[in-house]
């Protein structure tokens, strides 16, 4: 019988624990490798396994209405060790899961130490691992070590080193006013696989532009950890509160010009300013608001956003924020399997993969970890399908997002959290008199409909595996 190749997983958070574990439960050997205590980061406080730095809330557990509560029911069901120790340590939270940090992080640490296919290393990994090892799982999260950044960075050909990456807001598509908002891309200029009206614009008047840039200029900020205060912003992704400060016509010169387009609403005038949304998906249900990356708060967000004509019903998929990050640019650089595509030999699970969150991190790991384990015992494991809470950031993170134009010079690539704007759509189900349903029943109904057909999906692909390894 061939000698199964040892899996190594560099970083010991929620993702690298997860994939550890699956691995080993998959029955390969695993070596984990977490440089504390050895080398601390400025963010942990203990040599734990999973420590939880920034909150203790996993947020919803509703998997009917709730894309990250569907994301949590999926990982216990495949046997998840981090949903295994959160339900373990829970806290009283209503709907949410929150859980108690010490007695999680301390369950975590004591499963994978006892488990008898776990190796814990306590190294720092400064460097590209050694060629010798086959199968590498890269789990650093948003602090990896400075050497083992740039060797990534050297080796995939992408700046995935640590600066502040601020992030704009996008929206549901569907939540957008249409008798406000219109199709069209700057002079009608079609760019790459457009079609000249790629863009949904939504104008501002002269009046609505000063109430906007005032309401800017007072809102409250997020403040800044200790740790990150050091960090310069990227010049070229100024928050939006940042670029008004420097003058109140900044914005209307820059992200929100007004130049090269029509309203037709207004009998094809040209507006005083206007906020462009950008597609940020395949599905064509996620838009991005192009330069509109903010510390503002996030009720502040929602409060100032919704005073951009068209926006005021606005769902938020994602918030805007400012993080200190390392993260791929995943599209361009991984493959369906999580692999780098310039080395193969090493996966990436968790925030460096281009997810945000706790469970993201968690759950990319979960799969990672299964991937390696089936490509270390000789096969390959497909993973889940895009209708499905995992694999639907799969599919975003390795394809289904629209990259920038490379010619350009863009990326618009940033990580995200789980929703439902992620999973292909579907039709809302009627009501049970036939009727079709409105307004947020429709919308409860839909999300729904996504949920219990995603559990379907993944209960298959969990038993076609079952079925392989009964063979």
């Amino acid at each position: 019988m061939a000698t199964v190749s040892h899996i190594h997983v560099i970083g010991g958070g929620l993702a690298g624990s997860e994939a550890a574990w699956q691995a080993a439960m998959a029955g390969i050997p695993v070596v984990l490798h977490e440089m504390r205590p050895n080398r601390m980061t400025p963010a942990h406080t203990t040599d734990r396994l999973a420590e939880l730095v920034c909150s203790n809330s996993f947020r919803s557990d509703d998997w009917q209405g709730n894309a990250v509560g569907l994301l949590h029911e999926e990982m216990r069901r495949a046997g998840s060790l981090i949903m295994a120790a959160a339900d373990a340590h829970k806290l009283p939270a209503g709907g949410a899961l929150a859980v108690d940090r010490e007695g999680f992080s301390r369950m975590v640490t004591d499963r994978l130490e006892a488990h008898p296919l776990v190796t814990m290393a306590r190294e720092e990994i400064d460097a590209l691992p050694p060629a010798d090892w086959r199968h590498v799982i890269v789990a650093t999260g948003p602090l990896t070590a400075p050497g083992l950044a740039e060797a990534i960075r050297t080796c995939s050909g992408e700046d995935a080193l640590a600066f502040f990456d601020a992030i704009a807001p996008i929206v549901h598509r569907d939540s957008i006013d249409f008798s406000k908002a219109w199709m069209q891309s700057r002079y009608d200029k079609a760019g790459p696989g457009g079609g000249g009206a790629d863009y949904i614009n939504c104008p501002l008047s002269e009046a609505e532009y000063e109430a906007f840039i005032d309401a800017l200029l007072s809102a409250e900020t997020v403040d800044f950890r200790d740790w990150e205060r050091d960090t310069p912003y990227f010049e070229g992704c100024l928050p939006i509160e940042v670029m008004a400060a420097r003058g109140r016509e900044t914005l209307r010169f820059g992200p929100m010009k007004p130049v090269g387009l029509s309203n037709p609403h207004a009998g094809g005038a040209r507006p005083h300013a206007v906020v462009q949304l950008r597609q940020d998906n395949a599905l064509g249900t996620l838009w991005n608001m192009v330069g509109f990356q903010t510390k503002l708060k996030h009720g502040e967000q929602k409060r100032i956003f919704r005073m951009i004509p068209g926006l005021e019903r606005a769902r938020f998929a994602r918030l805007g924020g400012l993080h200190r990050n390392a993260f791929l640019d995943s599209p361009r650089v991984l493959d369906g399997q999580l692999r780098l595509k310039a080395e193969p030999r090493l996966r990436f699970a968790g925030q460096i993969a281009g997810v945000e969150g706790y469970v993201e991190s968690a759950a990319i790991g979960l799969l990672a970890g299964r991937l390696a384990a089936a490509e270390a015992a000789g096969g390959t494991l497909a993973p889940p399908p895009p209708t499905t809470a995992i694999g639907a950031p799969v599919a975003h993170i390795t394809g289904g997002h629209l990259a920038g134009s490379e010619a350009q010079g863009t990326r618009t690539f940033q990580p995200m959290n789980i929703n439902f704007g992620l999973f292909p759509p579907i039709e809302a189900p009627r009501g049970t008199d036939g009727r079709r349903l409105r307004g947020k029943e429709r919308a409860r109904a839909r999300k729904r409909a996504m949920a219990e057909r995603a559990l379907r999906d993944f209960e298959a692909w969990l038993a076609s595996q079952r079925c392989q390894a009964a063979e």
